[in-house]
């Protein structure tokens, strides 16, 4: 299979721009070239620990889109984020789409990668959802308590977030939110997270990040929006390579090392009123007899593999060996049969 090219074009002075700011999250500019059109963008590195990598992740700015480029280097077969996505999708949550192409800089191919579309304006456009407020949760301070990582009561609710749509009230909104999941108690608690809070959707998005086994997908890793009008939150996944078998460092993870509940403080909340479990049972029940089957997902995980395959035994920019790259298949498979298992016997006790 042959895959779309991507090809940008970074001056010597916003190439200097660019690697002087690793971390900071400076933009540098560039000129996009995708099936003979030319755009100008901004450019700038994304991700966490993979910015130490050598091989490098990328985030565009084309006006107000936005699309990412992730070398996936901790996933040997960069099916991970794909596969997750049109998961979320099969069960009811707005996801990002992607697509593998070769992307090609000043002239060099840096190899295969995941492009991914953003969640920003132009996703919920292309959707047909008008949204008044979106937040990214950038980083393990968006866990829905009122303590953060250190141990102590956070100075700012609102912390773990980034403004992304709507004025900084949405900031302030999300901090009252926070607090009064944890001041409320009882019926009232119970009725302020109905009226501020899509529960169906988000016991969807929680049992997808239960059964793709994103252990970073509760605390981060989410967008979560408004629609206008709305008062109630809805959530959105995001950077979902540590999946499906494998941690955010490519290692094999334990199949029971995502709990059934997950791990924040509104899921908490929630699941502390019987007839939320009761839904959320319900829920999670469905997605495991109708979606995360091996049959189900087999036929998508065999065609992604066997088209990357090819691409990914030639590529020489990345790590992983031939017998890691043909076996990654089955530890996905594995991985669905025995976590199915596993959050089948859990549910029993929920």
């Amino acid at each position: 299979m042959r895959f779309p090219v991507r090809s940008l074009q970074i001056g010597r002075s916003d190439q200097a721009k660019l690697e002087k700011s690793v971390w900071d999250d400076q933009y540098a500019n560039a000129l996009l070239m995708t099936d003979n059109i030319k755009e100008n963008v901004k450019i700038r590195y994304r991700g966490g620990h993979t910015r130490y990598y050598d091989k490098k992740s990328y985030e565009l700015r084309i006006g107000h889109r936005s699309i990412h480029y992730n070398v996936e280097w901790d996933d040997p077969t960069m099916m991970r984020n794909a596969l997750s996505f049109r998961f979320f999708e099969k069960i009811g949550v707005p996801s990002p789409r992607t697509r593998h192409v070769y992307l090609v800089i000043n002239g060099v191919n840096q190899g295969l990668y995941l492009e991914i579309e953003g969640v920003d304006r132009s996703f919920f456009t292309k959707r047909k959802v008008n949204t008044s407020s979106l937040l990214y949760a950038i980083n393990n301070n968006a866990n829905f308590r009122l303590i953060g990582e250190g141990g102590k009561r956070k100075r700012n609710l609102a912390s773990g977030y980034e403004l992304v749509i709507g004025t900084s009230q949405e900031l302030a909104r999300i901090s009252r939110f926070v607090e009064r999941i944890h001041t409320l108690k009882g019926r009232r608690l119970l009725a302020y997270m109905k009226k501020h809070l899509d529960i169906p959707e988000y016991l969807r998005w929680l049992g997808g990040a239960v059964c793709t086994g994103n252990f970073d997908g509760f605390t981060q890793n989410y967008a979560i929006f408004r629609k206008k009008g709305s008062f109630k939150y809805q959530m959105s996944p995001w950077d979902y390579e540590g999946t499906w078998g494998r941690n955010s460092y490519g290692k094999l993870s334990d199949i029971d090392n995502v709990r059934i509940k997950g791990y924040n403080g509104l899921t908490q909340k929630l699941l502390s009123f019987p007839s939320v479990r009761r839904q959320y049972r319900k829920t999670l029940k469905e997605i495991l007899e109708r979606h995360f089957t091996v049959s189900q997902l087999a036929p998508t995980i065999n065609s992604l593999h066997s088209s990357l395959m090819p691409a990914l035994m030639a590529d020489s920019t990345r790590k992983y060996s031939t017998d890691v790259l043909l076996s990654d298949r089955q530890v996905i498979l594995d991985y669905i049969a025995k976590r199915r298992e596993y959050l089948l016997r859990e549910l029993e006790k929920l």
